[in-house]
């Protein structure tokens, strides 16, 4: 069947995203750098702000112009907003439980791998890696951003320059030898807004 002919009421329940989260560990705090906090924060303002009313003025609109079973403005305004209500509760719960950390703040333990580290490391073959220890909102393996509750992240915990750690990973055990620890800023992509979708809808009027 179509979804486009679905009762709302068929749709499958929108915390059913929650099922796909990588999970905080039991009684910890979601660590998150300040460049990462302020894009989820970014974007919940532009959902709630801006795009949620849009959408809604859309659907307004299009529920005045004759059958909605028909209708794909209204059909797809109405998906969306279920699809931004649903991304907005996750990103509260997000932002909400976030513990903000600055890893380019001044500790007493900079030589040790905690949270916010940058790390240079070597592998068994020689090939040398580095990683930044980032929250889970805030992966980006391209730039060696790497969740704190990884693997690889899990083993350089507390570790500092000069060890070697070992890695237990479904493939084998693997020794990682730390060649450098610091800590500094961490950039982040700032949040892009789409485009607009009252500006689409005008687009295809016109």
């Amino acid at each position: 069947m179509s979804k486009a002919f679905v009762r709302e009421s068929d749709q499958p329940n929108d915390d059913d995203e929650d099922m796909t989260l990588p999970p905080l560990p039991p009684g910890s705090k979601n660590y998150m750098t300040p460049g990462g906090y302020a894009r989820l924060a970014s974007e919940y303002r532009w959902l709630l702000d801006r795009e949620r009313p849009e959408i809604t003025a859309i659907v307004s609109w299009a529920a005045g112009n004759g059958d909605r079973s028909e209708n794909g403005d209204y059909i797809y305004g109405k998906k969306r907003l279920r699809e931004i209500d649903r991304r907005l509760r996750f990103l509260s719960r997000r932002l909400d439980s976030a513990e903000v950390v600055d890893p380019a703040a001044p500790r007493d333990n900079s030589h040790h791998i905690f949270f916010g580290a940058t790390v240079c490391f070597a592998n068994q073959t020689g090939e040398e890696k580095t990683v930044s220890i980032v929250g889970m909102d805030e992966i980006d393996p391209f730039k060696g951003y790497i969740s704190w509750i990884s693997p690889v992240a899990r083993a350089f915990l507390s570790a500092q320059e000069g060890d070697t750690v070992t890695l237990r990973t479904p493939g084998g055990v693997e020794e990682l030898d730390i060649l450098s620890v610091s800590y500094r800023a961490i950039p982040m992509e700032p949040f892009v807004p789409p485009s607009s979708p009252r500006g689409k809808r005008e687009n295809r009027q016109g």
